[in-house]
């Protein structure tokens, strides 16, 4: 039995695919709202998923109308009033270690907005790395519409970074949702589809991740997140060395071979190999 046979969370679904590991949430009922045991498990799994040589990139999606609507009112917002301000700050804690670890997984991450992000939901999809949304898939970082504050599992600083300061602030102050066609204007999201073709889509573009070269992407994605907060004098320095690091990998010979020999290159032979074994 494979490592990945015995991995079988409880809150969601799991499925691996030709290098393809996808994370599906499974409460269609309750737009996919998360739980102390989704977080917890959503968290580990992350984690885990560095150690998995065979998987080379990850989709986040959801079951039903909803992406992800956020922490439960029942089972999470309604139990935080009995805790003390020390466990408030371990469940706030927890939440933000699920946001580092996707973004600290040196493998690239969609989220397939199959419908409502919301919230955490909301944060969670802008951690990932690309998000393909189906045309219905509104979203919104909703915290101050409950009273909390829009810094939240890394918001303010993540939503800057990606659509700019002065429409993440329009975000966050309000609260608001917007359309899919809006989040995609602002590059918010990066491909909008039909709802049809979503899933279809997002195994294409995850595929092609997959296939690609596996080493060169982990870098790229160590850098992007290492150079958030570098001068350009650091920042080159930092590429200089990933770029030499990446010319010493077999993936640039694989690559000049394929030039030359007229055909695809086959990346990561070596994690290849290991699935074989």
């Amino acid at each position: 039995m494979s490592e990945s046979d015995r991995f079988n969370p409880a809150s969601f679904l799991y499925d691996e695919q030709g290098g393809v590991a996808y994370i599906t949430l499974n409460r269609p009922e309750k737009l996919n709202s998360l739980t102390f045991e989704v977080y917890r498990e959503l968290t580990y799994t992350f984690r885990w998923l560095g150690q998995r040589n065979n998987i080379r990139s990850v989709v986040i999606t959801g079951t039903g109308k909803g992406f992800c609507s956020g922490g439960d009112v029942n089972d999470i917002i309604g139990e935080l009033f009995a805790r003390d301000a020390l466990c408030l700050r371990d469940f706030t804690r927890m939440t933000c270690e699920l946001i580092r670890n996707i973004r600290g997984l040196r493998k690239p991450v969609i989220a397939s907005l199959n419908g409502t992000a919301a919230g955490a939901g909301a944060v969670i999809a802008l951690a990932a790395d690309l998000r393909i949304a189906a045309s219905s898939a509104k979203i919104a970082f909703l915290f101050v519409k409950v009273g909390l504050a829009g810094a939240d599992m890394g918001a303010a600083f993540l939503l800057p970074r990606v659509i700019g300061l002065g429409r993440a602030a329009e975000l966050l102050y309000s609260g608001d949702f917007i359309s899919a066609e809006r989040a995609l204007e602002i590059g918010l999201y990066n491909r909008v589809v039909a709802e049809d073709q979503l899933a279809p889509e997002t195994m294409k573009w995850a595929e092609q991740l997959a296939n690609g070269p596996g080493f060169s992407l982990s870098i790229t994605k160590a850098a992007l997140n290492a150079e958030l907060n570098m001068s350009l004098e650091q920042a080159l320095q930092a590429e200089s060395e990933a770029q030499a690091i990446c010319m010493m990998n077999p993936d640039l010979r694989e690559a000049y071979e394929a030039f030359i020999d007229k055909r695809p290159p086959l990346f990561n032979k070596e994690s290849r190999n290991r699935e074989s074994g």
